[in-house]
């Protein structure tokens, strides 16, 4: 029994095994994955490697691999560490199904904009242990709904897909009042070129006849910020829950 006892350990996630059993250990796996998570942060997850985690944490590369068995596995533990930064306070969780979505939704977008890889670079974490906090919170958010447990499941997912979407659309990549004059200038002669063919009479309308590139930066330039981008399309994806709701679908 305890050799089958101990095999099972050995195969275990990290976070399901105690941390090396020297009096005294050098580092946590918290530390480590922390230290991998500030090199992600400054110069992106293709950086991050056992060896350049090594060198940062001041130890070599085999020492490492006594706390974390492969890249994969450090891979998980900064999954989880990016998710223990999701948790929301107990108390936004008895204010109602959509007050308590909403927090949960700007929660995990203030992270990933602070961790931008992990909006592509996470999954590899599993149900680990703050993953199974975010999860359990996040089924508190809608468990008064009423909704049966697919549709709870559904709807979390459907709020994470928005909010990762979000972040990957317009929070990451650079919109168009980043750009100069020069570059508006010239998307505006190609788009002179392709809408004088008749072939896109809406974007045409939209544009104008003229100052195609004043019309384009006062069209983008002129939209709301991200902040407020981000909390009206929650709500109003959140409206078309509420009706599902009611309906009890």
């Amino acid at each position: 029994m305890a050799s089958e006892s101990s095999e099972s350990t050995q195969h275990a996630p990290a976070w399901a095994r105690p941390e090396p059993g020297s009096r005294r250990p050098r580092f946590t796996r918290r530390q480590i994955a922390e230290a991998a998570v500030a090199i992600a942060d400054a110069e992106g997850i293709d950086a991050v490697s056992m060896r350049r985690v090594a060198a940062d944490l001041g130890a070599g590369t085999m020492t490492l691999y006594h706390y974390v068995k492969s890249k994969s596995e450090l891979e998980a533990l900064m999954d989880d560490l990016i998710l223990s930064e999701m948790l929301v306070d107990s108390s936004a969780l008895t204010t109602g199904w959509r007050d308590a979505l909403t927090a949960i939704a700007h929660q995990t977008r203030d992270t990933l904009i602070r961790h931008p890889w992990a909006v592509y670079g996470m999954g590899g974490g599993g149900m680990s242990p703050n993953a199974l906090r975010h999860f359990e919170q996040s089924l508190a958010a809608v468990d008064g709904t009423g909704l049966p447990g697919t549709a709870k499941v559904e709807l979390i997912e459907l709020i994470d897909d928005f909010v990762c979407g979000f972040v990957a659309k317009t929070d990451i990549e650079p919109g168009a009042e980043s750009l100069s004059d020069e570059t508006m200038r010239a998307i505006a002669g190609y788009l002179d070129t392709q809408l004088d063919t008749g072939h896109f009479p809406q974007v045409a309308k939209l544009l104008g006849g003229a100052d195609r590139a004043g019309a384009l930066r006062r069209l983008f330039g002129g939209m709301s910020t991200p902040d407020e981008r981000f909390a009206r399309g929650l709500g109003q994806l959140l409206d078309g829950v509420a009706v599902a709701v009611d309906r009890g679908i």
